[in-house]
């Protein structure tokens, strides 16, 4: 199974309609979204085509397809407009017998680790930096921010299929790849 996973969507509604277009494109099954994905925050910019009430009538057509996690910008009343569960802090995926717990990074993190053995798998945005790392006995992911990037890098996703963990750019560049072995 091909999962595309992507992070800090920030109610950008052109960086939303680009994350739609490639996940049709891709052939993935599922989209996991690890929060932020309404509103900017105080901290950031407002993003390209700031537009939380586009974003939701895209993200609601693809209710079914979504699996996410709550991030800092999110809040109850999300719920109330979006169609999918977005409140949980986290969520654990048993995938290719990979056990990876995704959060948004802002609770659980390389700091704060969820209850973690050796060889699982940490999933989070929430910084906007990509990061494909080993950090002692665990894998620490992060797609990156699809609409505000930081530290110099490219709006961003990733795909995960086969073990291989890709983060791309939109232009279809593989940004960073990591194959999560056996």
């Amino acid at each position: 199974m091909k999962y595309m996973i992507a992070s800090d969507i920030h109610g950008s509604a052109y960086y939303c309609r680009e994350l739609l277009d490639v996940y049709k494109k891709s052939g993935a099954e599922r989209l996991i979204l690890l929060g932020d994905i309404l509103y900017h925050g105080p901290r950031n910019d407002l993003p390209k085509e700031y537009a939380p009430k586009e974003v939701i009538s895209m993200l609601n057509s693809y209710k079914d397809q979504i699996y996410n996690v709550r991030g800092n910008c999110d809040a109850e009343v999300d719920q109330m407009v979006l169609e999918f569960p977005v409140l949980s802090d986290y969520a654990l995926f048993a995938i290719n017998g990979l056990t990876i717990y995704a959060t948004h990074g802002h609770i659980y993190n390389k700091e704060h680790l969820l209850p973690m053995q050796k060889g699982d798998i940490l999933l989070h945005g929430h910084t906007h930096i990509l990061t494909a790392e080993t950090f002692g006995d665990i894998t620490i992911l992060n797609p990156g921010s699809v609409s505000i990037p930081k530290g110099g890098n490219p709006p961003t996703y990733a795909l995960l299929e086969d073990r291989i963990f890709r983060i791309m750019d939109f232009d279809g560049n593989i940004v960073k790849e990591m194959n999560l072995g056996e």
